[in-house]
């Protein structure tokens, strides 16, 4: 269960954070939620898809790093491998809180109850004198751009929606050692939608700052064949 705390130099002086990428600390997932800001720098690495929250009716854009519950193909003995991890998973244990009053604004908060907490060997958040260390800053700087890029999700996803540009997909995946596997659950951007779509529509969709992040998501799926070859090379298949 997690426990979020407002992070202070008087209550957290002491306090180490694990850095390193390892399933127990709660890098093993299959996905990590992310946001049309970040997309540029996650299309390097990871399929972006969409999947709808049965809940509030919303969707998520995710990266995806593996092809089942809790397998998360970038996770390696040596720890990510990769050279961006998207920020969703990133600023873990790190989140985004409010402030003691409406005036305050956000502030950093932590999850106490995080395994990478207390690690006696991780990094100081605080130097003796009470003043942020340089992780602590670089953790900062991340904080502001999920809090400036997170709330464009829902207006990047409405764009999608008007146009009818998303579509469920679901891909059948053979490994080399004949075991077959399905991929659902997930949308993606129509491509033949977004082809015929009027000049008009296309103007709207980049004024509103949305035509990049959809050729983002285009692009991404590239790498598909290379979670593909991840996962091969795991069972020893290459």
């Amino acid at each position: 269960m997690s426990q979020h705390t407002a992070l202070s130099s008087q209550d957290h002086r002491e306090l180490r954070v694990a850095t390193s990428r390892r399933a127990e600390l709660g890098d093993g997932e299959m996905v990590c939620v992310t946001f049309p800001d970040e997309f540029r720098d996650v299309q390097a690495h990871y399929p972006i898809v969409f999947q709808k929250d049965p809940s509030s009716g919303r969707f998520n854009a995710l990266a995806l790093m593996g092809f089942e519950q809790g397998e998360n193909l970038f996770l390696t003995d040596r720890g990510w491998d990769a050279a961006y991890i998207p920020l969703g998973m990133d600023i873990r244990p790190f989140l985004i809180g409010r402030g003691a009053s409406a005036e305050s604004g956000p502030s950093v908060h932590i999850d106490m109850a995080s395994p990478r907490v207390g690690d006696a060997n991780g990094v100081r958040l605080f130097g003796e004198n009470g003043q942020p260390t340089d992780f602590l800053d670089v953790v900062t700087h991340k904080l502001g751009r999920v809090h400036a890029g997170f709330p464009k999700t829902d207006a990047f996803m409405q764009s999608l929606t008007d146009f009818e540009l998303l579509e469920a997909f679901s891909m059948d995946i053979q490994l080399n050692d004949g075991s077959q596997h399905k991929l659902a659950g997930f949308h993606t951007i129509h491509e033949e939608r977004l082809a015929a779509l009027p000049a008009p529509d296309v103007a709207l969709l980049h004024e509103r700052g949305h035509l990049m992040p959809i050729f983002m998501v285009i692009a991404s799926l590239a790498h598909f064949k290379d979670l593909i070859a991840r996962r091969n090379a795991r069972l020893g298949h290459v």
